[in-house]
């Protein structure tokens, strides 16, 4: 299980990578620490992990952990959107999009990892 988690880690951390560099070259602010590694590497290993808990604990406490996830995944992104919503200030249009895909990114990325090694069947 580690090494799956570990996987959607750097894959997420990749993918966090690309869409920093393309913000960055369409406008965003230099100087957004958000779109910085150590800022979104943190995070996503973060998310990373509160996910694979999450999706544990899902795995093994619902009669329905299909039906469950299918509803809380969707939420929790939505939800870790809000904090975002706050950077206008200071990435502007185009730094809060980039965080806010890579938000949709590391779930996409994560889920297909949880999926394979935890699976809800």
């Amino acid at each position: 299980m580690a090494g799956g988690v570990f996987i959607a880690f750097l894959l997420s951390s990749l993918a966090n990578a690309l869409i920093a560099v393309l913000a960055l070259l369409m406008g965003a602010p230099d100087d957004f620490d958000p779109l910085e590694p150590p800022a979104y590497v943190f995070l996503t290993a973060l998310g990373v992990l509160a996910g694979a808990v999450g999706w544990g604990i899902v795995r093994r406490a619902s009669p329905n952990p299909e039906r469950l996830l299918r509803r809380l995944v969707p939420s929790v992104v939505v939800i870790s959107f809000v904090p975002d919503f706050f950077q206008f200030g200071e990435g502007g249009a185009t730094g809060v999009a980039a965080l806010l895909i890579m938000h949709v990114a590391v779930a996409v990325i994560a889920v297909r990892a949880y999926r394979r090694v935890m699976p809800l069947e």
